[in-house]
């Protein structure tokens, strides 16, 4: 059945033709929403639309939402989480818009344009009264050296403006690439610059950042742009540091409370813009196809590069990782199925060139297997991490440079109750068939199919023969076969593939026979 997706709110017609190519799509901004949002597989919205928890427990056939812009302060992303419901933005769209809109505000606030315009619209020519100063020479604070913070300091470096930057998060090597210098602390920072401008992420740490504390340590004079988050600034401290003439203007686009209508608009030296940093038309255009991008790929069973509820890497680093998903996913699920389902600790581990990269992918690819069919609702990449974690499952991440045979290779090891059990694997060949190259301690070299058989037993001989003739007499043909030998205790473990699953009574007369493992895994498709 073809999915059906609800465009709540307007978005760029290119990215409702981009759905219509392969979804059945509805733009309904009137219907009420409670009653209707159960009959869809996605849902597209912009800022107005709130999706509460309540709202998100009627939708039951939902498997994304969109949301066509930067922020999902309107999605209760908890409850989606839960869910197992992706939430898919589009970070990008605005950067460009907004570094720009920072920009004419610096230049606003250093050369009073808004006032001047405004006086002389009202019959005043007050050429003395508005006088400015230069950008060129002066020092720009960048509190914040993400996507826009980054594009706000290439635009002042061109117009001459000396460029001090702070983001603990953000690679040395990036700063220098860019021009910028690179400030250890925020109170360097508030020294250096004659202009400050904020492109922070919002979080309890920042909340109230620029205090009057932080006012105090600026620079006599110092002017301040906030196109980021009202709530970054407390806004009493401003008006008391303009009113002292600490900070000597302010330009804001965003505020703690929306609509604003609060002190600071009556003062002459704070220029204001009703949050228009992102309203732009080529914003809103780019972000309608960007989250129509992201649904489309949610449906489809790829990944999805923008989701706020899955670990987010760099597209260099899923160029690489991709092909090993599939793989982690399937090594979790032979782990936890080794382990009878009981887990107490699952340590996902990257080795070889792997380790290089961001591998958050791949354990979120590891647990995803791992709790296939062992939870009461699907699993998939969103949620997989918060079952563990409400099961009380110790989720491990490690790397190791090592790889001893292999260029990558990926282990998953689950514990439970004293014992480990653990397997590896690695991709074979341009079309990176998963092959598993160690189980239970013993090394073999076998393609991952979607079902096997593996035996453990005492290395001795006329095993395999007489196992072949146990499958042969239940109908079951086997499509491969490797053993391992040089297990402890002179064991030996033997992994067929198969194809039809072997019925119960078979397995039981392995074990029967003396066979200290006789277990049939079934892997089959593991959700996305």
């Amino acid at each position: 059945m073809t999915a059906r997706i609800l465009v709540r709110e307007t978005i760029a017609e290119a990215g409702i033709e981009l759905l219509r190519e392969r979804f059945d799509v509805d733009v309904d901004p009137e219907s009420p929403l409670e009653e209707i949002i159960g009959g869809y597989d996605a849902i597209v919205v912009r800022s107005q639309t709130l999706l509460t928890a309540d709202l998100i427990e009627r939708a039951t056939r939902l498997k994304v939402i969109g949301r066509a812009g930067v922020g999902v302060d309107n999605v209760d992303v908890e409850a989606a989480t839960r869910r197992g419901i992706v939430v898919a933005n589009a970070p990008e769209s605005t950067v460009v818009s907004a570094a720009e809109h920072t920009i004419g505000l610096l230049v606003a606030l250093a050369r009073h344009i808004p006032q001047a315009h405004a006086a002389l619209k009202q019959g005043r020519w007050e050429r003395s009264a508005y006088g400015g100063i230069e950008l060129a020479g002066k020092t720009l604070g960048v509190l914040g050296f993400g996507r826009i913070g980054q594009q706000v300091a290439r635009r002042a470096l061109g117009l001459g403006m000396r460029v001090v930057a702070y983001d603990p998060f953000v690679a040395p090597e990036r700063f220098r690439e860019l021009g910028a210098e690179r400030i250890e602390t925020l109170g360097a920072a508030y020294a250096a610059a004659d202009f400050l401008t904020l492109h922070l992420p919002l979080n309890s740490e920042t909340r109230g950042s620029l205090d009057a504390a932080a006012f105090a340590a600026m620079r006599d004079g110092v002017r301040v742009i906030n196109a980021a988050r009202g709530e970054l600034v407390d806004e009493d401290a401003l008006l008391e540091a303009l009113r002292s003439g600490k900070v000597a203007g302010a330009a804001l686009d965003v505020f703690s409370t929306e609509p604003y209508s609060g002190p600071l608009l009556e003062l002459d030296s704070v220029v204001v813009t009703p949050h228009l940093a992102a309203s732009t038309g080529e914003a809103q255009d780019r972000a309608g196809v960007i989250v129509a991008e992201q649904v489309a790929a949610a449906l489809e069973g790829g990944l999805v590069t923008n989701a706020v509820n899955i670990p987010v890497i760099g597209a260099e680093d899923l160029e690489v990782l991709g092909p090993y998903l599939p793989l982690a996913a399937r090594l979790g699920r032979i782990a936890m199925e080794l382990a009878d389902g009981v887990a107490e600790e699952i340590t996902i581990t990257a080795y070889g060139g792997l380790a290089e990269y961001d591998t958050r992918l791949l354990t979120v690819a590891a647990l995803n297997g791992a709790f296939q069919g062992r939870a009461d609702r699907p699993v998939n990449y969103v949620n997989a991490p918060l079952i563990a974690a409400e099961r009380g499952v110790e989720v491990r991440e490690e790397r190791s440079r090592s790889a001893r045979d292999y260029t990558n290779l990926v282990r998953v090891e689950v514990q439970a109750g004293g014992s480990r059990w653990h397997v590896a694997g690695t991709t074979i060949g341009s079309d990176n068939r998963p092959w598993l190259v160690n189980v239970l301690g013993f090394e073999i070299e076998l393609e991952l199919a979607p079902l096997f058989v593996l035996c453990r037993y005492d290395d001795v001989p006329g095993v395999i023969g007489r196992v072949g003739t146990l499958f042969g007499e239940a109908g079951i043909n086997i499509a491969g076969m490797t053993v391992s030998r040089g297990g402890r205790g002179g064991k030996a473990l033997m992994v067929l593939t198969v194809d039809s699953r072997p019925p119960p009574e078979l397995v039981e007369r392995l074990r029967s026979e003396g066979f200290d493992e006789a277990r049939v895994l079934e892997l089959g498709p593991v959700a996305g």
